[in-house]
């Protein structure tokens, strides 16, 4: 059995057990194995790894371990170019489109008010959320580990934190998205785009309150939801500004838009 001195770096620590991280440690694998293998043995997502060094030179997940060998492992570059090292993944997502499972709904909101194209539905099961991530080439975020190891999911990201809005910061910053926020675009329901709409047009669906205090509307394409600047607006606007500018500041972890009933 080959016997492997393999370290994790970065966030990759945070799958290791404790004695494992920020450490290089000896490792064994079963002949034959690759590499993807032994990372696999770690409780790493190979969704979540995108250089491997061993001996100093790059490999890709197919690469047979040899006894004595030295294993540095990387997580992804998502926000940057590593040529000329070998990428083990497709090419970085330039399109950042997501797609959540059904830990994360509130998170899915607010990444559809930054204005990022997210699918979010509480009934989605592993297998479809591997496949909408292949197939519409959306990063796939999750709480649980388990579905990152399906060898269909190739952009995928295991959400750290724990409550909404820094999970929204930790996103932003992990994907580098600071310069592709576009809030106030999209509907917080159910993901359609938004747009103008006159007042007259929406005058049905709107309280008297409503009607009497505001003028200026903005309707889901997809499911007809109206929104308008209303008393709710000013946490959503500071939270945009927060993570638009320093991702730092503290804002409100339940933010709700000023909607009308349906």
């Amino acid at each position: 059995m080959p016997r492997l001195r393999v370290r994790f770096y970065a966030e990759l620590n945070d799958f290791l057990t404790p004695k494992r991280r920020q450490v290089a440690f000896d490792l064994s694998c079963a002949a034959g194995a690759t590499i993807k293998d032994v990372i696999a043995s770690c409780n790493v997502p190979h969704t979540e790894v995108d250089l491997i060094l061993v001996n100093g030179r790059s490999v890709n997940f197919d690469y047979t371990p040899q006894d004595g060998d030295q294993v540095s492992v990387y997580p992804v570059f998502e926000s940057f170019d590593i040529t000329p090292a070998l990428h083990l993944r497709p090419a970085p997502l330039r399109e950042t489109r997501f797609v959540l499972d059904v830990h994360l709904g509130k998170l899915a909101g607010l990444l559809r008010l930054l204005g990022f194209d997210t699918l979010y539905r509480n009934d989605y099961d592993d297998a479809e959320l591997a496949r909408l991530s292949r197939e519409e080439r959306r990063i796939l975020l999750t709480r649980d580990r388990g579905v990152l190891k399906r060898s269909r999911v190739t952009h995928g990201y295991y959400v750290r934190e724990d409550t909404p809005r820094r999970q929204a910061i930790e996103v932003v910053r992990r994907f580098d998205l600071r310069r592709q926020i576009k809030p106030y675009t999209r509907c917080m329901r159910c993901n359609g785009l938004l747009h103008p709409v006159a007042k007259a047009d929406v005058l049905d669906r709107l309280q008297p309150l409503t009607r009497l205090y505001y003028d200026e509307f903005h309707q889901c394409a997809a499911c007809g939801q109206v929104y308008w600047q209303g008393s709710h607006f000013e946490p959503l606007r500071r939270f945009v500004y927060a993570i638009s500018h320093s991702a730092d500041t503290e804002t409100p972890d339940t933010l709700t838009p000023n909607t009308s009933t349906p």
